[in-house]
């Protein structure tokens, strides 16, 4: 049953919502047939991250989906084709739209589509329904428990983690980011996160531990951080060592040639919600610096995940990466130790492999909410 789906997506101040929404939208077009329309107010920061979007392109295809710009006036025609109306992270409707929505019949499904969490509280209100401007507005809340609304896996990042599994694959994916690797390392590590005093004690750590590691940093927020601890600006293309640890800094990237990275890293520092799903269901150790916000209801949603991740884990890696996670956010009177966790590391990866299992088996977001939306047409 193919249906016509809108998602409307604003890009707050990060790449995170247009992030998830773009994976969503290709993975609805190319794993389940549908019809999509994106919608989206900021095409700067879509052409970040899908470099073939145009920036000034009111309405362009791409991928199979098609790009509208959202702005103050929008095409209330096509309210009257749509089967499906998702609000991507409460971004408010066109007023329009909800006009047009509500006086039709049947009434198209409208999903607010929610942040992910690990709190409790949201498998209690995930479906849950609210009357609004004469329609009903399912909330759909993703998350890591069975009753959720899951996690995105898509085939194109398992893919990706199958062609990159040897290393000439891998050699080969660098080298087209302009990396070439002197030697060989112990191991590799992507680093994205936001700005991150924390950043000093990782980097102190992996350049004194006896094993060798390769440290990627992409273009973003935290560079600031590791230039400072360096004493020196990081240049594209120029590789930098301090003891044992060689620092590559990125350009931004892609989602393809993150997704890439982090297949190839064996450890992953990252931020926000999209990559922070994407390195889990690649079954990496990762460590997530999470969006901070002002009333601090950030660590309540830290507390909630590491709870739910570590319920099966080794006794002391889980108090471990339970402290680092909470140092990393810059909880007060939480030190990491970056030295037992680093030599934990292989152990770390056992659990993520385990835990990896445990995602794929709650069904992925987009195949929840196609399931969902064709039991109720």
């Amino acid at each position: 049953m193919r249906l016509q789906w809108h998602i409307f997506c604003r890009v707050v101040d990060n790449f995170g919502d247009i992030g998830v929404c773009w994976r969503l939208a290709q993975q609805l077009v190319r794993e389940h047939q549908q019809v999509l329309t994106l919608w989206v107010d900021d095409l700067n920061s879509f052409n970040a991250i899908c470099p073939n979007a145009s920036t000034a392109a009111a309405e362009q295809t791409v991928n199979g989906v098609e790009i509208r710009h959202w702005r103050e006036i929008v095409d209330v025609s096509l309210a009257a084709h749509a089967d499906v109306v998702i609000e991507a992270f409460a971004c408010d409707l066109p007023e329009a739209w909800l006009v047009s929505m509500a006086q039709r019949e049947p009434q198209p499904q409208w999903l607010n589509l929610e942040y992910l969490s690990a709190e409790a509280w949201t498998l209690d209100c995930h479906l849950g329904c609210s009357p609004l401007a004469g329609m009903q507005r399912v909330f759909f809340f993703p998350g890591f428990a069975a009753g959720s609304g899951g996690v995105l896996i898509d085939n194109e990042l398992l893919a990706t983690a199958e062609t990159l599994k040897s290393a000439t694959a891998q050699q080969t994916f660098l080298a087209s980011l302009g990396v070439v690797e002197d030697g060989l390392f112990d191991r590799r590590i992507s680093l994205f996160a936001y700005e991150n005093p924390a950043v000093e004690t990782l980097l102190a750590a992996l350049a004194n531990d006896p094993t060798t590691s390769h440290l990627f940093v992409p273009t973003g927020r935290v560079t600031a951080d590791v230039e400072r601890w360096l004493g020196w600006a990081l240049i594209e293309g120029a590789s930098l060592q301090r003891g044992s640890l060689t620092i590559t800094p990125l350009p931004f990237m892609s989602q393809l040639e993150y997704d890439g990275l982090l297949a190839i890293c064996d450890f992953n520092c990252v931020r926000g919600e999209e990559s922070f799903v994407r390195s889990q269901v690649l079954g990496k150790p990762t460590l997530w610096h999470i969006y901070p916000q002002d009333d601090n209801a950030h660590i309540d949603k830290l507390e909630a995940f590491l709870e739910v991740y570590l319920a099966d884990a080794d006794v002391q890696l889980a108090s471990q990466i339970s402290v680092l996670s909470l140092h990393w956010n810059q909880v007060h009177g939480a030190i990491g130790d970056w030295p037992a966790v680093l030599q934990r590391l292989p152990i770390w990866q056992q659990h993520a492999e385990g835990w990896r299992q445990h995602l794929m088996s709650n069904g992925d977001l987009a195949s929840n909410l196609v399931t969902y939306v064709k039991n109720r047409v």
